[in-house]
């Protein structure tokens, strides 16, 4: 449709001018509203084909109920760009997930119709639930509704709300948006259940909704305007807890989205005539470095499985689950379960590979301490995402798993600086046969082997090829010799710490592991150095150089430490480089942060190496003028 003909659409800036239009206008508006969305992600990038499936939903739901007051509660969010066109951010989409715009998320300080924060997923219908509950406690007519993907219905604590709700016969509204998709292909009992449920009308879908305490509706068109309308409005009126069930298809209305919903969950700026380019070689990533040598690893030991919650395309394990059907196990958006399935394969003899988001690691914590490490099961979690994720910000940056892997007694934490070092700890991991974490950004790997030393003969009868041989459990790297001052780098940010090194001649040290830490090493370092400066992409309380910080306290020493890390506020979304930037964790940013804590600082006689364009940088020539006002030498 062109631009020039969305005469509903542009005229709608709140949904109180939604409500305004006519049951029979409606369609024109969704129509509108879907070729918008199209055209505006297409441009900026974004998610694009769950929204496109909830376009005629998004409508209805403002149609029918008096929004803010009535409380829409999203899960996830990946699901909302519609619900963000109809309340006032239409303009705003063109810069959604960009450096001062709008999330990709809910967010309630965004929105007055974001009426609760989204980027997890199956929060939903417990949020919406505790609304309900509020709002009868205050004597409130006010409404409740939880949007739900059937893929989040695969998360216990959307179970846990739904047992919870059908208990407290409160007046909450589910609405099941049932697209067979989470990212991927839904997989689970359940997704089997539903979708019999929309060929064979003896399955009794309604009995097992009914039995929780909902009252349930549907199967209904989720792109039929009408029958969404006349269910909203029986469900509305309808008092206590009932569900109803829409079936949706995700990439609606745009053939190549709905032909290939996975390539067009999330876009970058494409040209919606041609569809999305092929992808260009670019350098690989951690995540495709993980995926290829866990192929590798799995052909020469029978072992190895594979565990992961719903995140086949964003681990990495696309060709794992096509080489190894039999050793690959999708089980949902369900952490929890993932976590200890895996502790139970450990204990006959598997080595289990748990590929999980920094992020979504949090939701399985416990499972982590008491099921693997309590009972030291050799479980190895590959942690991606850690550190700053750039455009989906705050929900999904790996900010904490540093600190709360650390803790745990047993554990083994790894930070990989190179794509040679990430192979290397993959296998340190699996052969060790104790509970161990290997934590790695969403960037291209440096490509390693240059810095890493020569490999070293395996033992007799090994079944792994030579390299990348296993490390040395806890031992660290000296990767350049300086004076003064000693960067100490966690994984993410090693090269970044050579390049600093080179403008103020420190020494640079790949720490590799954050426990155990290389304790003889940092000593060694502390006696000879004026100055320990800590790098890492993770929260500086209780994280790695927190660790070093305790080491050197118990033994007492006299010298000085600098800890740098992600600072105690969130990092919101931009490019990954704006929000290293944002966190001071660029070289402009560590240099200006050991300047002012250390006063003085000794520049290199030589140009940097590895930074050709850094004194060009505005940014960095502001922090030589501020050194030299303050009367550094160099």
């Amino acid at each position: 449709m062109n631009p020039t003909h969305r005469t509903l659409l542009e005229h709608i800036e709140t949904p109180a001018d939604l409500r305004r239009l006519t049951d029979s206008q409606l369609p024109q508006v969704a129509d509108e509203l879907r070729d918008y969305l199209l055209q505006t992600i297409a441009t900026a990038g974004g998610h694009l084909a769950a929204g496109l499936g909830t376009v005629e939903l998004s409508v209805a739901l403002h149609h029918v109920y008096d929004t803010p007051r009535d409380l829409l509660v999203w899960d996830v969010g990946h699901q909302c760009y519609p619900h963000k066109i109809l309340t006032g951010r239409r303009a705003a989409l063109a810069q959604i997930r960009k450096r001062d715009g709008i999330s990709g998320f809910l967010r309630r300080d965004e929105s007055p119709y974001d009426t609760f924060g989204a980027g997890h997923s199956s929060t939903s219908i417990s949020a919406a639930l505790g609304m309900a509950v509020a709002a009868r406690r205050q004597g409130s007519t006010v409404k409740a509704v939880a949007i739900i993907g059937d893929g989040s219905m695969t998360a216990g604590l959307a179970f846990e709300a739904l047992e919870h709700a059908g208990a407290l016969d409160e007046d909450v509204l589910v609405v099941l948006n049932d697209n067979g998709m989470s990212i991927s292909e839904n997989v689970g009992a359940l997704s089997g259940y539903l979708t019999r449920r929309g060929r064979d009308p003896i399955s009794d879908v309604d009995g097992f909704f009914n039995a929780l305490g909902f009252s349930y509706r549907g199967p209904i068109d989720g792109h039929d305007m009408d029958a969404l309308l006349r269910e909203l409005r029986v469900m509305r009126d309808r008092p206590g807890p009932k569900l109803l069930h829409v079936r949706t298809i995700k990439g609606k209305g745009y053939a190549r989205a709905e032909a290939e919903p996975i390539k067009y969950h999330g876009v970058t700026p494409f040209d919606p005539k041609l569809g999305l380019p092929p992808a260009k070689p670019a350098a690989p990533t951690y995540t495709q470095i993980f995926g290829e040598w866990l192929c590798e690893l799995a052909a020469q030991d029978p072992r190895i499985v594979v565990v992961t919650p719903a995140m086949r395309e964003g681990s990495g394990l696309v060709g794992f689950a096509k080489a190894y059907p039999d050793r690959y196990f999708d089980v949902g958006i369900a952490e929890q379960h993932a976590v200890t399935f895996a502790a139970g394969l450990a204990t006959q003899g598997l080595r289990p590979v748990v590929a999980i988001y920094s992020t979504f690691m949090q939701r399985a914590y416990d499972q982590i301490v008491h099921d693997v490490c309590l009972q030291n099961l050799p479980v190895t979690f590959a942690v991606d995402r850690a550190g700053l994720v750039g455009p989906d910000g705050a929900t999904h940056n790996g900010s904490l798993d540093l600190s709360f892997m650390r803790c745990i007694p047993g554990m083994t934490v790894m930070t990989p600086g190179d794509a040679d070092e990430l192979r290397a700890m993959l296998r340190t991991g699996i052969e060790s046969g104790v509970p161990c974490a290997i934590r790695y950004p969403r960037a291209a790997a440096m490509g390693g082997g240059a810095r890493v030393a020569p490999a070293l003969p395996t033992e007799e009868g090994s079944a792994l090829p030579l390299w990348p041989r296993s490390l040395p459990i806890g031992r660290a790297e000296l990767q350049r010799r300086g004076s003064g001052i000693a960067l100490l780098a966690f994984g993410t940010l090693l090269e970044t710490a050579h390049e600093l090194a080179d403008i103020i001649d420190a020494t640079v040290v790949n720490m590799r592991f954050v426990k155990p830490l290389d304790e003889a090493l940092v000593l060694e370092l502390a006696a000879q150095h004026e100055l320990l400066v800590t790098l890492e992409e993770n929260v500086i309380a209780g994280g790695a150089g927190a660790a070093v910080g305790e080491l050197l306290a118990r033994h007492a020493l006299d010298v000085g430490v600098l800890n740098l890390g992600l600072p105690d506020r969130n990092i919101e979304h931009g490019t990954r480089e704006q929000c290293l930037q944002d966190a001071g964790l660029d070289v402009p940013g560590l240099f200006d942060a050991i300047a002012r804590h250390s006063g003085r600082i000794t520049l290199a006689r030589q140009a940097p190496r590895r930074t050709p364009g850094l004194r060009q940088n505005a940014m960095f020539n502001g922090v030589l003028r501020l050194l030299t006002r303050s009367q550094l030498k160099g």
